[in-house]
């Protein structure tokens, strides 16, 4: 095992890389959701993106022009569940969830002829005399535009939705569609503007996997972003901030099993009691530092977990059984079970509407 080969400034920066595209995507999922929409075709339109920037990209010679394209499709595959679920009033879940076989097919189709193609590639913007720094510099200022237009995605969605008269608009119909329209909101029409919006960040999302990230077509490339998106919106309670540190925290799961793959290492078997002790004390410092008590179930919940987890971590202790760093990579999508399970046992933090039909006649 040689953790010296492992540098913690390329793993930072890599990790900001990693989480752009679920970072992108999430935020527009957080925007279709706080309209009080449940879109769960995230994975269709962002692989539908990705081939549509892909070959907009390889034929043009313009990576600028295959991010529009890959935002058009995003935009305009979305609006097929726009009118499922806006004009049709046919069920959100099964709507979203047909939208992301379709846009599977979709994209597996027009990747056909670009299968084995580079793209032309995208430069970074190296900022200058900030990208010379000696640890920030890396980090922070030599990043491609996308890296830059994501966190500023981030803060303008925090800002219009906690600032703005649209925002606000925007949080009502997601809170109370009725009482909305009674104050004469056009329901419909913020929807699927909102929907629309989510459709272009999240065909932004899949274009930078296939253009950056990893700049190449595969079908399925997307291997379960979106899903891993749809869940972060839950993971940040509806908040902007919350999408942004966990996206990071997605990222950079996947970068450290990459980099500790490379190094060699194994992690013992009782790490993983350990790790989930380590997760329950964050969750209780978290707790207290928002002063926010935790109810009689969570204080039941968490002390089940940690009682489990130490006898489970000093059982094992003189085991030496090794815990390949590989499985690691499963961490996301374990993470994302676990939130859609939160999802749906507790809905007291998601906009009272949400995936709700709206009919203005009611």
């Amino acid at each position: 095992m040689d953790f010296g080969s492992i540098n913690p400034v390329l793993l930072l920066a890599s990790l900001m890389v990693a989480a752009t595209p679920i970072l992108i995507a999430a935020l527009g999922e957080l925007v279709v959701e706080r309209t009080g929409v449940l879109n769960l075709g995230v994975e269709g339109m962002m692989i539908t993106g990705a081939i549509c920037g892909f070959a907009t990209a390889v034929n043009t010679g313009s990576p600028l022009i295959g991010f529009v394209a890959a935002a058009a499709g995003g935009a305009g595959l979305s609006l097929l569940f726009a009118f499922l679920t806006q004009v049709a009033l046919a069920n959100q879940v099964a709507s979203g969830l047909g939208l992301t076989l379709f846009g599977l097919g979709l994209s597996a189709l027009l990747g056909q002829g670009y299968q084995g193609i580079k793209p032309p590639p995208t430069g970074k913007l190296d900022i200058p005399l900030l990208a010379d720094l000696p640890i920030l510099g890396p980090i922070l200022f030599n990043h491609d535009i996308m890296v830059y237009l994501g966190l500023a995605l981030c803060a303008a969605v925090w800002a219009v939705l906690k600032y703005t008269r649209a925002g606000l608009i925007l949080r009502a119909v997601g809170e109370n569609h009725d009482a909305a329209h009674a104050l004469g909101y056009k329901v419909v029409r913020v929807r699927m503007l909102a929907i629309m919006f989510g459709g272009a960040c999240a065909g932004l999302g899949g274009a930078y996997i296939s253009l950056i990230r990893v700049p190449q077509w595969t079908e399925g490339m997307t291997a379960g972003a979106g899903w891993i998106a749809l869940a972060l919106v839950v993971f940040a309670s509806w908040k902007a901030g919350r999408v942004l540190l966990g996206a990071w925290l997605f990222g950079g799961i996947t970068v450290l099993q990459l980099n500790l793959q490379a190094a060699g290492a194994q992690l013992p078997i009782p790490a993983l009691g350990w790790a989930v002790i380590l997760g329950l004390m964050i969750f209780g410092v978290v707790k207290a530092a928002t002063n926010s008590p935790m109810t009689t179930k969570q204080l039941w919940t968490v002390g089940t977990l940690f009682t489990a987890s130490l006898a489970f971590a000093l059982l094992t202790q003189g085991i030496r059984v090794p815990f390949k760093v590989e499985y690691l990579s499963m961490s996301p999508y374990l993470i994302t079970i676990l939130v859609l399970v939160i999802m749906s046992a507790d809905k007291s933090r998601a906009p009272a509407s949400l995936g709700r039909i709206f009919h203005a006649s009611q």
